[in-house]
């Protein structure tokens, strides 16, 4: 494997550590503030850093709601967070260091599409000019790579660009329909409660379904 053309096996070990963020898919969180887990290295890190680290990975408006924000105690493997909080602050830690290869191991599987939509918006700018590897499952996680591999039961089946995967109809194209379906499911899902709330502000009637209706 090269990095720049040059043989990682020929670069110091810990440089190449440092040279690399990476976001498993279970995440490991200290049991310390929020703050000192997205500026974990040996290098300090500016409260504007940290802050700027937290609003990429879209887990600022989460940490401020926080009575204490960034310097919240966090349990033993960040216990009082929830599945997808842990995983945005994983995220923040990873990127905070600018690294020049990032590796996201399925660590957007525990947010909802909305927010993945969010985070990897926010990620572009971090991502641009840098190695980027995104294993997932979720073809809306991978579908801007340069270059997406297809894997079924361990095994290479399709390889090429999203747009060129969907011309040739195999497994990578049946399973990016079938999420569209679930994603739009989903976002309708999201809209309703704002619709009904904006229903009941206006002081319209809101209809009620009985169970044999369908919602």
């Amino acid at each position: 494997m090269f990095i720049d053309g040059r043989d990682i096996h020929e670069i110091p070990l810990q440089t190449l550590r440092g040279q690399i963020g990476i976001v498993p898919q279970d995440q490991f969180l200290f049991s310390s503030t929020i703050r000192d887990n997205i500026g974990f290295d040996p290098q300090p890190y500016s409260d504007e850093q940290v802050v700027q680290a937290a609003k990429v990975a879209q887990v600022y408006d989460n940490i401020v709601e926080f009575p204490d924000q960034f310097d919240t105690a966090l349990g033993e493997r960040g216990i009082s967070l929830s599945g997808g909080q842990r995983q945005r602050v994983s995220i923040a830690r990873a990127i905070i260091k600018k690294p020049s290869v990032l590796i996201f191991d399925d660590s957007l599987s525990a947010v909802d599409t909305i927010t993945e939509d969010l985070i990897l918006e926010g990620l572009k700018s971090v991502m641009n000019k840098r190695t980027t590897v995104i294993i997932g499952h979720r073809i809306s996680s991978v579908q801007h790579a340069d270059q997406i591999i297809v894997m079924d039961e361990g095994r290479i089946v399709e390889r090429g660009t999203h747009e060129r995967l969907l011309r040739n109809n195999g497994l990578y194209a049946d399973t990016y329909h079938k999420q569209l379906l679930d994603q739009e499911a989903e976002r309708e899902e999201a809209r309703m409660p704002r619709a009904v709330s904006s229903q009941l502000a206006k002081g319209e009637p809101v209809h009620e379904y009985s169970r044999g209706e369908a919602s």
